[in-house]
């Protein structure tokens, strides 16, 4: 890495801009001298081999979530949530989420934990049905 010591402040290094060629695509790209202080920060000793393109590219920094179709256990109503629901465990449209959210910010009992979701064994969480009892 391109560092160098200043004289004004001992023991601190200052960085200048590099540029790297890419090993995949074989483009140039700028190594900033912030990245540069970050690495230094971090103890990484090499420096990088590939563009953000192409970091990106092998999945580096994937920013799209998997989407799962359910119904919600309070309305009924079909939703999308951001994860896999775990089975025994209520899965909330925004709405019933906001209210139930909104209610135990009150101190009142959510709505999709008091009333059972669809009847069957093992459908409500332990707690509640622990208070059914």
């Amino acid at each position: 890495m391109a560092c160098k010591g200043r004289e004004d402040e001992p023991g601190q290094m200052e960085f200048q801009d590099k540029v790297l060629k890419c090993t995949d695509c074989g483009k140039e790209f700028v190594f900033t001298a912030g990245e540069q202080l970050f690495f230094h920060d971090k103890q990484f000793h090499n420096n990088p081999k590939r563009c953000k393109g192409c970091k990106l590219k092998r999945g580096g920094g994937s920013t799209v979530r998997a989407e799962t179709r359910t119904n919600c256990s309070g309305c009924g109503q079909e939703t999308t949530v951001p994860f896999r629901p775990t089975q025994g465990r209520p899965v909330l449209c925004r709405s019933c989420f906001e209210q139930n959210r909104r209610a135990s910010i009150n101190n009142q009992v959510p709505a999709a934990v008091a009333a059972p979701m669809t009847g069957q064994p093992g459908s409500m969480p332990a707690q509640a049905q622990q208070e059914a009892k």
